[in-house]
């Protein structure tokens, strides 16, 4: 069952009525009028949750893929690193186990199932992007391959990259509706998320509410046919965590039983579950979690990274610091952006610990800028 109530599926006029802005984190109202009184907006939809949420929706899926950025800027990670969890590759000869499903299967092809792997196993951003560019120069009917590669080009910034790919996740997920309805309609979902994710970046919450009301429709049509199936449900049960973490008065224990019951691989259900706790300040939890996702991922940067940021969390900042370190150990096959703002956690940890004196700011920007190789030749 999903937390987003029925309502916010079916009234989007109620949103027009109040014109938002987002700035960073925050939700500006532009409409000098007040809320009503009685708490609720005029098709009976919660102020409280209904305000922003287009914005919490598409800024907490920014975060494709990676837990670098504090909250709500979490979902075209919620979705994106849903969104972007796999498929199979159409049309090709050599086929590989399915990381979803122990019945029933899907044929995965090799060079889709190494790349995601190196996605999401081995946190190799760099090896993942060569398969997948391998798999669109087969011209791929994977929805998957796109989505990937649209959420790559999220985390470089690169907004008409993201776009297209999105736009082609979208396509080659409409002509697999006809021969594999369950996940034909679960990829439109996150085609129209992706298409949604850059309508909202470059103009906001009200031109992403038809792309969103289009994200439900298509994802109630996969859970009308398997509402029990693994991959919908890591899909899913990112999206209803993090929006569960970030909207008021959510519950978010029916998302975390989600991913622990239904979701695989449980690498993944388990990383996506250490965020929530981690979001909700539940530290213990997280760090049960994260350690159950390292496992199987014991190398992964990303999860070393969120390790670090829960042990910091704890006040075990000794120990936080030697997970940074490890995490920077692997910052080559990292995007920079992500590699920057790992940088510059460690740095401000060390500084602490050290009474160091580092530029912390410009390290990062260093690495932004220059990309990460160069910035490793400095040092």
């Amino acid at each position: 069952m999903s937390i987003i109530p029925r309502e916010l599926k079916e009234a989007p006029d109620a949103f027009a009525h109040y014109s938002q802005k987002v700035k960073g984190s925050e939700i500006v109202q532009k409409d000098t009028s007040s809320p009503p009184t009685s708490g609720t907006m005029e098709p009976g939809i919660k102020w409280n949750v209904s305000t922003g949420l287009v914005a919490y929706i598409f800024n907490i899926a920014r975060m494709t893929m990676k837990q670098r950025f504090r909250a709500p800027k979490r979902i075209v990670k919620a979705c994106v690193s849903t969104a972007v969890v796999l498929i199979g590759l159409w049309g090709m000869p050599t086929l590989a186990a399915d990381p979803f499903r122990d019945s029933n299967p899907r044929n995965i092809d090799d060079t889709v199932q190494d790349a995601f792997d190196f996605f999401f196993k081995e946190g190799n951003y760099k090896q993942a992007e060569a398969y997948l560019k391998k798999s669109e120069s087969r011209q791929s009917k994977e929805p998957m391959t796109y989505a990937m590669l649209s959420s790559l080009a999220y985390l470089d910034q690169d907004w008409e990259t993201f776009k297209s790919y999105g736009t082609k996740t979208l396509n080659t997920a409409q002509e697999m509706i006809a021969s594999d309805p369950l996940r034909g309609n679960l990829y439109t979902a996150v085609g129209y998320f992706l298409e949604g994710a850059y309508d909202f970046e470059k103009e906001g919450p009200i031109s992403a509410l038809t792309k969103l009301q289009k994200v439900f429709e298509y994802l109630d049509e996969a859970k009308e046919i398997d509402p029990n199936d693994p991959e919908l449900n890591l899909i899913t049960g990112y999206m209803d965590l993090m929006l569960a973490v970030n909207l008021p008065f959510s519950d978010p224990s029916q998302a975390i039983d989600k991913l622990e019951t239904y979701a695989f691989p449980s690498y993944l259900a388990y990383r996506g579950i250490a965020v929530g706790y981690r979001d909700l300040k539940q530290y213990s939890k997280a760090i049960d979690y994260v350690d159950r996702s390292m496992e199987t991922t014991p190398s992964n940067p990303d999860v070393l990274y969120l390790k670090a940021q829960i042990l910091r969390k704890l006040g075990q900042e000794e120990e936080s610091l030697d997970f940074f370190n490890k995490a920077l150990e692997k910052q080559n096959q990292l995007p920079k952006r992500h590699a920057a703002q790992i940088t510059y956690e460690q740095c401000k940890l060390e500084n602490k610990l050290t009474d160091g004196n580092r530029n912390c700011s410009k390290e990062r920007n260093r690495i932004r800028k220059r990309g990460t190789d160069v910035a490793q030749k400095d040092d």
